[in-house]
């Protein structure tokens, strides 16, 4: 999964939006942007099997298919925003939507798994532009408060959403082809470009930016939060790629099946994002981070225990169903923590840091895990790192020096 925090842009406007055709419009291209990246994570880790077999590759020779669009989207998240006071936002996303379209068509085409990699690393490097941009765009729209709550929970929404669309569609396109996992992108992003360049504003003009500076890491709540969504997200992905491949290969099942026993896995998370905002305004973010590293830790204990279990209701299914439980805490209370109380004009900038900490946890995670797969005589290696991952995130989420209480914020999109 995704995770994208919101970036104030400038002071909130006072008067009211109209909600017509044309502002919806808007909203819906960018979401539909949104609900396109979160699809490109889930559809290949229902595809790896496949494209092991197809390949002669092991594991870790085929988890670059995943890896390498995390690295491409952190890679340039801290370019972007100096790439975007250069040429614009409109021009920056509208072009990022292009490559994106144009890579897709490649991959389609390509003959080998060095060409599909770097496909993936380009299409990361597409996302890391077009999400944040999305993310300012729709600030600059809609004025902060309930405007705002409203555009960002539909956009989250569609991001949340994105994750278990993407298990159906591989299911159903690795029936057809390997080759459609990889294609079928290509007309979306048509779709959303074409959209895109009658309905976005065009500039309002905008100042120079910075490299966001490591600086901003000393701030406790934001390196907290930063190690907490790289655990939960870079452990939910890692142990997504050892049920697959066990599914396929221990219990014999098709990636439509495949598919199907992942969806306890994403399905509540997407049911949860719009009330997101109501839970942290009752319990606070402080709380609702650690709940969503501790169920998660226990689901991986659970899972290391047993291995080798081969009943899926009694073995993976638990373990989805608590990693679950803590994407629907801390999805959105880790983008509230790692921002809140911080000045406008470095928040943009810590919200880099915070994004390119959640996909670096998949970068590191996923290889080394394959690894483990690779090597080591059954999944209980890559299990032990996964589950040492996840209780580093509980020791972040514990190390906070005093609980804190903050008000409700605007729901975030989907690792």
């Amino acid at each position: 999964m995704t995770a994208t925090a919101v970036p104030p842009t400038g002071a909130a406007a006072e008067a009211k939006v109209t909600w017509d055709a044309r502002q919806w419009s808007r909203l819906l291209v960018l979401s539909g942007n949104m609900l396109l990246d979160a699809v490109e994570v889930s559809v290949i880790l229902i595809a790896l099997p496949t494209l092991a077999a197809r390949f002669g590759l092991t594991p870790f020779g085929v988890q670059w298919m995943m890896t390498g669009f995390a690295l491409g989207f952190a890679a340039l998240l801290l370019l972007g925003p100096v790439l975007c006071a250069r040429i614009g936002r409109r021009r920056a996303y509208l072009g990022a939507m292009l490559l994106f379209g144009v890579a897709s068509l490649a991959g389609g085409l390509a003959g080998g798994p060095a060409l599909l990699i770097a496909v993936r690393v380009v299409k990361g490097c597409c996302a890391a532009l077009t999400a944040p941009t999305g993310l300012a765009i729709i600030n600059d729209l809609f004025p902060e408060g309930p405007e705002r709550r409203r555009a960002l929970s539909v956009y989250s929404l569609f991001g949340a959403a994105g994750f278990t669309a993407g298990l159906l569609l591989a299911g159903g396109l690795l029936a057809v082809d390997w080759r459609w996992v990889f294609v079928f992108p290509a007309p979306v992003a048509l779709v959303l470009l074409v959209a895109g360049a009658f309905v976005l504003p065009r500039e309002q003009g905008g100042g120079p930016a910075r490299l966001p500076s490591p600086a901003l890491l000393r701030r406790g709540p934001l390196l907290r939060s930063a190690l907490g969504a790289a655990s939960l997200n870079g452990t939910y992905q890692a142990v997504l790629v050892v049920m697959v491949f066990r599914m396929a290969e221990d219990f014999g099942w098709s990636p439509w099946l495949s598919a199907l026993a992942l969806l306890p896995g994403c399905v509540p998370l997407a049911l949860s994002v719009p009330f997101a905002g109501r839970f942290i305004a009752r319990h606070g973010s402080a709380r609702l981070v650690t709940l969503g590293a501790l169920f998660p830790l226990l689901g991986y204990v659970l899972y290391l225990a047993r291995p080798e279990s081969g009943s899926y209701p009694l073995g993976m299914l638990p373990v989805l169903l608590l990693v679950e439980a803590g994407f629907c805490c801390a999805f959105v209370a880790l983008n509230t923590q790692a921002t809140a109380g911080l000045d406008p004009a470095v928040r943009g900038a810590a919200v880099s840091l915070y994004q390119a900490a959640v996909q670096l946890g998949a970068a590191v995670l996923l290889p080394s895990v394959a690894l483990l797969l690779t090597r080591a005589e059954g999944p209980r290696p890559a299990l032990v790192l996964v589950t040492a991952a996840g209780a580093l995130g509980l020791v972040a989420a514990l190390a906070r020096r005093r609980p804190a209480r903050t008000t409700a914020a605007p729901a975030t999109t989907a690792p």
